[in-house]
């Protein structure tokens, strides 16, 4: 396969030029200015758009195995790869949960549907529930590629401190969710005026802050590689900014929600506005913002957390909590910070989550995985209907987003172009 004519925006490179790409055997074989076809090449035409490493989403919830109705590995790969998508990695709240090498492998057998790369994330804990430890080098032989008890805290910082020394020598990063849950208790969106307002049990922002604050603690001590998932307050920012400052190996993920919404928008949607850790202020949104162009936020990543209709479309108190996001990433990102530069928007979906995870991608150097996204400057509006995912909801929807991703390629083979998803089997 020959890309042309786009402009290949790479940072691991530092390159930002009008060049093409060659794809061969599934890697990248060249990069150049007016590359010739060859008589078996199939060409791609970029022009106007972007060519850059393959997105990875590094927070995705494909529900399987355990519950197929709100998505399975083949719907969910298909909205990854319509999103620009070429690698996603899945996190471990599946049912039984992914703790045992055995599941790992029993994961990877089911990819047979999927469109695009799934990493798969274990759990820190056995069945997710803070106590018991799991083997983490055994787990990290089988293929998972991060540990996360995903939506359940592990409270107990004896056990999460255990868990780091045991995992220390491991490459792969423990990815926490950073909520006390006895200071968030029953709660169904941010406490504040709005919660006041509505007369509705709020989480208060220093739920996420003290338990960003004890990890922070954690990761230092014990040496442990720490990713923070889905930041969204301006002190937990803070008390990664530090931390990192000093030495210790933290990084931290935004998602598109938290970047463009506030908590004013639960009394317009309800339970349509539900999700962990919940929509705060416009002062900790406009934060996460300016840390974005400031450098320090690591990597976007979507929190596709998709559920049935019913399931979002009940009481806010009894409402699944969490969003659909791939479909809309690349533009709602655009949408929420319209001046950041080509090549940090690129290193925030591909270049540094790929290194956050230590997996192949992240830069189309020679040699690299033929995985590209080809994204242009192209409104669209989001139709939840025409969503590959079965989740629906999203809090974008009816919105003009200003960008969007026009061709997915995964190990050299082209799997979207302009929203037609072609089939191809990938792992």
């Amino acid at each position: 396969m020959l890309v042309q004519n786009g402009r290949l925006v790479d940072p691991a490179q530092q390159i930002d030029a009008m060049l093409d790409v060659r794809l061969r055997r599934g890697v990248v074989a060249e990069i150049g200015e007016h590359l010739q076809p060859q008589p078996d090449e199939q060409i791609v035409d970029a022009r106007g758009a972007v060519v850059a490493p393959g997105f990875i989403d590094m927070h995705v919830h494909l529900r399987e195995p355990g519950n197929p109705e709100k998505e399975t590995i083949a719907t969910g790969t298909a909205a990854a790869v319509a999103g620009g998508f070429t690698a996603v990695a899945a996190m471990p709240n599946t049912n039984p949960a992914i703790d045992s090498p055995e599941l790992v492998e029993s994961l990877l057998s089911l990819l047979g549907d999927s469109l695009c790369r799934v990493h798969p994330i274990a759990a820190i804990t056995r069945g997710r529930r803070g106590v018991e430890l799991v083997d983490y080098a055994e787990l990290a032989r089988a293929g998972a590629v991060a540990f996360s008890d995903d939506g359940n805290t592990v409270m107990d910082a004896g056990v999460l401190r255990n868990a780091a020394l045991a995992a220390r020598d491991v490459r792969a990063c423990f990815i926490v969710h950073c909520e006390d849950e006895r200071l968030k208790g029953d709660a169904v969106m941010n406490e504040g005026a709005v919660s006041s307002r509505l007369g509705l049990r709020g989480s208060p922002p220093v739920a996420e802050d003290v338990i960003v604050a004890r990890d922070m603690l954690l990761a230092r001590d014990t040496g442990k590689r720490w990713h923070v998932a889905h930041l969204t307050t301006h002190r937990a920012l803070d008390l990664v900014k530090q931390t990192r400052a000093e030495g210790v190996l933290v990084s931290c993920e935004v998602t598109p929600h938290h970047l463009v919404f506030t908590d004013e928008l639960v009394e317009r949607l309800g339970s349509g506005a539900k999700v962990n850790p919940p929509l705060r202020t416009d002062a900790d949104a406009s934060a996460l913002r300016d840390a974005v162009r400031r450098g320090e936020i690591d990597a976007f990543a979507t929190d596709h957390a998709p559920h049935t209709s019913e399931e979002k479309s009940v009481d806010i108190s009894s409402g699944a909590v969490g969003f659909t996001g791939l479909e809309i990433a690349v533009g709602a990102y655009a949408h929420a910070l319209p001046d950041l530069p080509l090549a940090r928007f690129v290193e925030m979906f591909s270049t540094k989550p790929a290194r956050i995870l230590g997996v192949p991608g992240g830069s189309l150097a020679p040699g690299s995985p033929a995985d590209v996204t080809i994204f242009a400057q192209r409104e669209w509006t989001v139709d939840p209907s025409r969503f590959h995912s079965k989740g629906k909801s999203t809090p974008f929807a009816g919105m003009t987003l200003p960008r969007r991703a026009t061709a997915t390629i995964v190990d050299g083979k082209l799997v979207m172009q302009e929203g037609r998803i072609f089939s191809g089997v990938h792992s």
